[in-house]
């Protein structure tokens, strides 16, 4: 198989990695981290300006029409700069759903702002309850005249706290754990009866939580075929764990690159550190996991767009496996070689250790993608 970049990808890959490296460094993180909005709102208009949040939507609503390789290269270099916009969520996540399910008229009306930044997504499809599966639904959908309205509460949204509109799951008929019976809907964070808790998460990211009191939907805000959205959901959340998976690797491979550097440069007994070779040889182990992570975020971006099947979700689930394995194994063997310093609030490492661990929570852990793994090989 070619894994050589086309000159269009290359170009790509280029013009992100220029625009973190020069606007993204780690002082400007954490200031974009203290604002209000959690990130950098002139950052995420770059984004929109070079065509970057459009990469992934057809040509006819603005887009590049990329695919789950053109989407990798955008991931990995925001993952390496640990970069705070809500991406993964609004343009993936949640543009991906509105791209499927949408009608053509909301599509003309939306999905041309998500590509050009002016309109922000997110996505509310977990809860309290629900630890990773996306059909534990108990928000509930009740049809009313001219609508819908909605109520239960949501748990960490990310980007919800700045969203212009978010896509929620809820509950319209059968029972709480059935597939059958999840709508999706779009929902105005600042309607009458909502309710917002914004919090940041331990990566620095910011994330709320969402109370819904009998919240007026109406019905031209339903997303797709009432009571049928499930299948679109995981198929997304699908493309969002490929692209997860490529954002873990560009931060993985800064760690491996500040845990290089700093065994070049840290002397004990008159010498580099790196020179001894029990650190050497730890070193080389956090390169194979890196290696092998790297080679499965490519298999997953391969497969993020092919048609929903049973060897795509194997493909995906094992992705996220050997990723989320991955990068525990390499943020805590850095952290190791580098001392104390490697834990403090003022070294980048620390922050990429704390990323790498958020990203392993969410959308599954390693456990229950193997879980996912050994049932579809059971299925096959």
């Amino acid at each position: 198989m070619d894994f050589k970049l086309t000159e269009e990808q290359q170009m790509l890959q280029d013009t992100v990695a220029r625009l973190v490296r020069e606007g993204y460094g780690f002082e400007q993180r954490e200031s974009f981290r203290r604002s209000e909005a959690g990130f950098s709102r002139p950052f995420w208009a770059q984004l929109g300006e070079l065509g970057l949040t459009a990469v992934p939507f057809a040509e006819a609503f603005g887009g590049f029409g990329g695919g789950g390789v053109d989407t990798m290269l955008v991931m990995n270099e925001l993952g390496r700069g640990l970069c705070l916009e809500p991406y993964l969520h609004s343009v993936i996540f949640a543009g991906g759903l509105l791209e499927q399910l949408g009608s053509d008229e909301q599509k003309d009306q939306l999905l041309t702002q998500v590509a050009s930044a002016q309109l922000q997504l997110a996505v509310a499809f977990e809860e309290p309850q629900s630890h990773y599966h996306l059909n534990d639904v108990q928000t509930r959908a009740q049809a009313v005249d001219g609508g819908w309205t909605l109520s239960g509460k949501k748990a960490v949204v990310i980007g919800g706290q700045t969203a212009g509109l978010i896509v929620v799951s809820a509950r319209s008929a059968a029972g709480a754990r059935d597939e059958d019976g999840i709508s999706l809907f779009l929902v105005d964070p600042t309607a009458a009866g909502v309710t917002r808790r914004v919090y940041p998460t331990i990566d620095g990211v910011t994330a709320c939580e969402l109370l819904f009191d009998g919240v007026f939907v109406a019905n031209d805000k339903v997303l797709g075929q009432p009571g049928k959205a499930y299948s679109a959901l995981r198929y997304q959340q699908g493309r969002a764990i490929a692209a997860q998976c490529a954002q873990a690797v560009g931060s993985m491979e800064e760690a491996c690159s500040l845990t290089l550097d700093y065994l070049k440069t840290r002397k004990q007994f008159g010498q580099p550190i790196g020179s001894f070779q029990v650190l050497q040889h730890r070193m080389v182990d956090m390169r194979s996991e890196l290696d092998q992570a790297t080679s499965m975020a490519m298999l997953a971006a391969c497969a993020a767009d092919q048609a929903d099947s049973d060897e795509r979700s194997r493909t995906l689930a094992a992705a996220k496996y050997v990723v989320t394995r991955a990068g525990r194994f390499i943020c805590e063997q850095a952290i190791q070689l580098h001392g104390g310093i490697g834990l403090t609030q003022e070294y980048v490492l620390s922050h990429h250790a704390k990323h790498l661990v958020m990203i392993s929570h969410q959308f599954g852990d390693d456990d229950h993608h193997l879980q996912a793994y050994a049932r579809l090989l059971q299925v096959a």
